[in-house]
């Protein structure tokens, strides 16, 4: 990608538009609302992922059906989903019907009406949401582990809300929300494929307002207090095998020393089949079918946690292995042939990350709605490469510290 395939712009009305132009004739588009679990104020709860079901429930000019039958008539397809930092609304469709999803896209996230019955009826679907959440644990112990992370803080919240508190909200609540967050200068649209952008521009500007809106923007949500702390919790979920998951925060998107975590993480438990830990406690133990590294990341903050799912009489050797291998990393500098194939391999995994056109476009979309920025493939691979030995070696002292780490076990 040459630095001439990404442009930007703000229109008038505030919203910032970012475009990267391929020779795709399958345009990637979509709209990324900074209002996720995190914007919530405490009696809110649920309320982001509340908003993004009801969005599809009708706007002041297309009711449900014609919603969802937009962008499908022509092959195309229209979706949306809620995390802790935003909520998405995207769709996927030819070029010559680029205009169509552009419509369709801007009356869902600003026209919507929530109309009564249409809450008290997808509510129901909504609860029902959370109770296969729960008992999914394998799932659900990743929500309550940020609970005890950022306890105290809109990052521990879950984000499907309680289903009490759900089923209390009204069409003023909706709109109470959304008349605060839900607005173009609190937003950015992302657009990836065959397109010229002063195309994009026109029709979006023929969509949307002329003029920012009077409302002063929403303030920025409170950043965590950092967890020191170590915490163990043990709860009794009387499930067939036990679910574990040992982690602590970790630093924001901002941080310079992500590059080195990132690296660190790939080695200890990435994708790989030769990552550390699947070497360890699968294919060398036999104790686990599947253990994993992950980090998420934040513009402010971050997490890092191990998880992994054995019986329950494994749990202890499994965390001493665990263990082991973190110690390896905070006691053993990394030779410089090590240190060359743990790039090589994290680097190749991203590139071939990109070939998948949907998620390289909200990646784009993402990464300029947070730190409005362009997401630099390139220049992510060259920053990866300057890591050293002795930058990752102090990292995993300070991250992998069995005195800082919080594990949480289902059994």
């Amino acid at each position: 990608m040459t630095q001439t395939d990404f442009q930007q712009t703000t229109l008038p009305c505030g919203l910032r538009v970012v475009h990267d132009r391929t020779s795709s004739g399958v345009i990637y588009c979509g709209y990324i609302v900074l209002a996720g679990t995190r914007h919530e104020a405490p009696a809110d709860s649920g309320m982001a992922h509340f908003i993004e079901h009801l969005s599809f429930k009708g706007t002041e000019r297309r009711r449900a059906f014609h919603i969802s039958n937009g962008l499908e008539r022509v092959g195309g397809d229209l979706n949306a989903f809620t995390n802790k930092q935003e909520t998405v609304y995207y769709a996927t469709v030819l070029r010559p019907d680029f205009a169509r999803a552009v419509d369709l896209l801007t009356d869902l996230v600003f026209h919507s009406v929530y109309p009564q019955h249409e809450i008290d009826r997808e509510v129901e679907v909504i609860c029902d949401e959370i109770d296969s959440y729960k008992d999914t644990p394998s799932e659900l112990i990743f929500d309550e582990f940020e609970s005890m992370l950022f306890s105290g803080n809109p990052l521990g919240r879950d984000i499907l809300g309680d289903t009490d508190r759900l089923r209390s909200y009204t069409t003023a609540d909706a709109r109470r929300f959304t008349d605060c967050y839900y607005r173009p200068d609190n937003a950015v649209f992302y657009v990836r494929g065959d397109l010229d952008f002063n195309r994009v521009v026109r029709t979006l500007e023929r969509f949307l307002p002329a003029t920012p809106s009077d409302l002063p923007l929403p303030s920025k949500p409170l950043s965590p207090t950092l967890r020191r702390e170590a915490e163990e919790r043990v709860v009794e979920k009387h499930t067939h095998q036990a679910h574990v998951l040992i982690g602590t925060q970790t630093y924001g998107g901002s941080d310079e020393r992500r590059f080195g975590l990132m690296l660190l993480n790939n080695m200890l438990g990435g994708p790989g089949m030769n990552s550390r830990l699947n070497m360890s406690l699968r294919e060398h133990s036999g104790l686990v079918y599947s253990v994993d590294a992950s980090l998420t990341t934040y513009p402010d903050a971050g997490t890092w946690g191990v998880y992994f799912g054995c019986d329950a009489h494994d749990v202890a050797r499994c965390r001493r292995l665990v263990n082991k291998e973190l110690r390896r990393f905070i006691d053993d500098l990394l030779s410089p042939a090590q240190l060359a194939a743990a790039k090589k391999q994290l680097c190749g995994q991203i590139g071939i990350a990109c070939d998948n056109a949907e998620n390289y476009a909200l990646a784009m979309g993402k990464t300029f709605a947070h730190y409005n920025a362009r997401y630099d493939v390139p220049a992510l691979c060259q920053r990866l490469h300057e890591v050293t030995a002795d930058e990752l070696q102090t990292i995993a002292a300070e991250v992998y510290d069995p005195a800082r780490l919080t594990t949480l076990i289902y059994r």
